[in-house]
């Protein structure tokens, strides 16, 4: 239970830190463009946009944080202009999965902490009635 905990609390943050990292790359060599949402979902929208050398781009990740997006939107976007795949909706960075992770990491630890405790508490007192076993024999 404690691994599964820990190992849950560390991706968690290297999915921030990953977030993070992008919002650096996209920052570095930032273009904008408004794009069309093609499908959305909570985890996942795809978008098509066009640089301004003609290009369109539909990323095969979609775009970063695509909460409240709808199909058939129009939003702007910022993306890495040298790698136009990477792109976020306007306005928005790794902040908005501050929230999330911290709510995985809370919940986590709210079932795992009781979890250990009682687990220490029902050996212990296996360890005590084994003591008390012996001690008869």
């Amino acid at each position: 239970m404690l691994v599964a905990a820990i190992s849950v609390t560390v991706l968690a943050i290297l999915l921030l830190l990953a977030a993070w990292r992008d919002d650096q790359k996209i920052s570095a060599d930032m273009g904008t463009a408004t794009a069309e949402v093609l499908s959305a979902g909570k985890l996942r929208s795809a978008v098509s946009f066009v640089t301004p050398d003609g290009v369109t781009h539909n990323p095969e990740l979609g775009v970063l944080y695509p909460t409240n997006l709808t199909s058939g939107e129009h939003i702007d976007v910022e993306y890495s202009r040298t790698d136009p795949d990477l792109v976020r909706v306007a306005g928005r960075d790794a902040r908005v999965a501050i929230i999330p992770t911290a709510s995985v990491v809370v919940v986590t630890w709210a079932i795992a902490l009781p979890a250990l405790y009682l687990d220490r508490r029902i050996r212990r007192g296996r360890a005590s009635d084994l003591s008390v076993e012996r001690a008869h024999d």
